[in-house]
């Protein structure tokens, strides 16, 4: 399971120390994408990205080439270097306004990679209450 907030900076290459707690769930390569819905990258073990392949070619053709595009366009496989870090390409780094500091999050069966600037914004607009009141529905 991915769990953990983990802040970061990113060098003038593009590299970011991925956090060593999350290279060992994800194994020893792992794929990096535009998150769908969020200013964001998402991280996916190969293992997770396989069962999201497999998610997209059970639709029709009709359905998933878009999607196929757009979702392999913006992937990039990533091995971390000796020191842990992993380059994120500049058409990545765009997307997900990765400047200077980085905040890396699991969210249990990927990561996401975020602005700081952008995660600060999500954590305010949380609302404690809603998600108390979602917690409580699932008895936990």
């Amino acid at each position: 399971m991915l769990i953990g907030e983990y802040q970061y900076n990113l060098d003038p290459k593009g590299r970011i120390n991925f956090p060593a707690k999350l290279r060992e769930e994800l194994g020893e390569q792992f794929v990096v994408c535009k998150a769908l819905n969020d200013r964001c990258l998402n991280v996916y073990s190969l293992d997770e990205w396989q069962k999201l392949e497999e998610k997209i070619y059970s639709l029709p053709i009709s359905k998933s080439k878009n999607i196929k595009r757009h979702i392999y366009a913006n992937a990039d496989k990533v091995i971390p270097d000796k020191q842990g870090r992993i380059s994120i390409i500049p058409r990545l780094r765009e997307y997900a306004m990765l400047d200077r500091e980085v905040t890396i999050v699991g969210v249990s069966d990927h990561c996401e990679i975020w602005s700081k600037d952008e995660w600060d914004k999500v954590c305010a607009g949380l609302d404690e209450e809603d998600m108390s009141a979602i917690l409580e529905e699932l008895d936990f």
